[in-house]
């Protein structure tokens, strides 16, 4: 790990690029619109990137490469740093692994056998007969699996089962909730015309004032992530910590059909108003954290809500659509009718099956449309609308508007934001800090997925000593 604080540190034609794009089998797609791994060895490598090969190490080397495919591998490393928080189990997911690879790796088996365990773990162990905490944490398990599950079924032969897998998965989760001492309150915080669904976790119920930490997703986690990258954390030390669903996440997209909005501090306000009414948050003393996209999210919420009094980017993100390659982002041009033309007559017929499941499943928090026909089988037809959404996402601008102490994390290989952590240190005008996490300690790669304890202990020996 390196710590830096702020007193140390003050193309191609577009045709060329989509000959690049389509004739790779997809491996631009794959670069950088999946749930981030690592880059084929073959890909191009978005602006500002390294490329792997330029590496002395593997990223993932060892028992770290799970599965030969980087999305594949970057997914089973996050299930499987999930078991010292309790939300896997080692055993488990190798046993799922070997499986998936014996059977031959593909969207499919990958759904198919996470799901079967997500399923297993709903009933009762064998030979036993569970008491409360056993049905809790196989409740934990079973919502990391369908959460990986969830996360392929768009490339699977179902795709239509989107929902229902979603569904297992909130059931598995909310199962977990109710079996916690204290359960956590739950509740529907006004948005809009669509609710967020919150659940606020305390270290016990009584009415004495703490520190709360508001935990925020990415593009395309699941609750269960937050347990695993705060939750446990918080109440270990005595804090309170609230979990949300918001737009483009979690039941607001798979149910209710509500995609991603560039106005974040329009989701965490309506949160603080909630968490102001309660007699057991100290209101002084309110933490932001921001995963994966979120990076994003969290530091434009709190450029424009005051009443947040310590951020966590993780990593710093400034703009979203710089995660996508640039052989995706030149289809983009000024034009609708022309950027989708192009999409539709000189991309969507060459690309391979795997690069399009990657474009329906990167895309669907960002456009109902592209849902529903992924859903379907489908490649959605209107590439613009949701490319301008992400777009929108950009914050350069509003990062200098930060004004509560900030802590943005960095990750050594960080594949999908490369740069972005330090760009975004470099904007801030309010007292700052800068950690990156590094191979050294197993703390490689986006969100440090082989780390989350590691990962914790950084952020969380941070807000203590900012918050007190």
């Amino acid at each position: 790990m390196t710590y830096v604080s702020a007193d140390r540190v003050s193309g191609p034609s577009r045709r060329a690029a989509l000959a690049g794009l389509v004739g790779g089998a997809g491996a631009a797609v794959l670069a950088g619109c999946t749930s981030p791994g690592a880059k084929p060895a073959n890909a191009p490598t978005p602006s500002g990137a390294r490329s792997p090969q330029a590496q002395a190490d593997d990223p993932t080397p060892g028992a770290m490469t799970l599965f030969k495919d980087p999305a594949f591998n970057f997914n089973g490393l996050l299930a499987l740093g999930g078991s010292g928080a309790g939300s896997a189990e080692v055993g488990e997911v190798l046993t799922a692994v070997n499986a998936i690879n014996k059977a031959g790796l593909s969207s499919q088996t990958y759904v198919e056998t996470f799901r079967k365990l997500g399923d297993r773990l709903m009933g009762p162990p064998e030979g036993s007969k569970p008491d409360d905490r056993t049905t809790r944490f196989r409740a934990l398990r079973a919502a990391q699996y369908y959460g990986q599950a969830l996360f392929f079924v768009l490339g699977s032969d179902d795709p239509g089962s989107e929902e229902d897998l979603y569904e297992a998965g909130r059931g598995a989760w909310d199962t977990f909730c109710d079996l916690c001492d204290p359960a956590p309150v739950k509740a529907n915080v006004p948005y809009g015309k669509t609710p967020l669904p919150v659940w606020f976790f305390r270290p016990e119920p009584s009415n004495t004032r703490r520190p709360t930490v508001i935990l925020t997703n990415g593009s395309d986690g699941q609750n269960v992530d937050m347990w695993t990258y705060g939750v446990a954390a918080a109440l270990d030390r005595g804090w309170n910590a609230l979990v949300y669903d918001g737009p483009g996440q979690g039941r607001l997209l798979f149910v209710d059909q509500v995609v991603f909005t560039p106005t974040w501090e329009k989701v965490v306000g309506p949160l603080i108003d909630w968490l102001s009414k309660r007699s057991d948050v100290d209101t002084s003393k309110i933490g932001l954290t921001g995963l994966s996209m979120a990076g994003d999210l969290a530091p434009r919420a709190a450029a424009f809500e005051d009443r947040i009094a310590a951020l966590v980017a993780m990593p710093g993100c400034v703009d979203p659509w710089l995660g996508f390659p640039a052989e995706i982002r030149q289809i983009l041009t000024p034009s609708k009718e022309e950027t989708n033309q192009i999409w539709n007559k000189e991309v969507v017929p060459q690309l391979p099956p795997d690069a399009a499941a990657t474009m329906k499943k990167r895309f669907e928090p960002f456009s109902i449309p592209a849902m529903l026909a992924a859903r379907e089988g489908k490649l959605f037809t209107d590439f613009y609308t949701p490319a301008k959404r992400i777009q929108s996402l950009k914050i350069t601008d509003v990062v200098p508007r930060i004004k509560m102490p900030t802590l943005v994390l960095d990750y050594e290989d960080e594949q999908f934001y490369p740069g972005q952590p330090q760009q975004m240190f470099d904007a801030l005008t309010a007292p700052k800090d800068y950690v990156k996490l590094t191979a050294a300690q197993g703390a490689q790669l986006h969100c440090s997925p082989m780390a989350p304890q590691l990962h914790c202990e950084v952020v969380f020996d941070w807000l203590q000593g900012t918050l007190g």
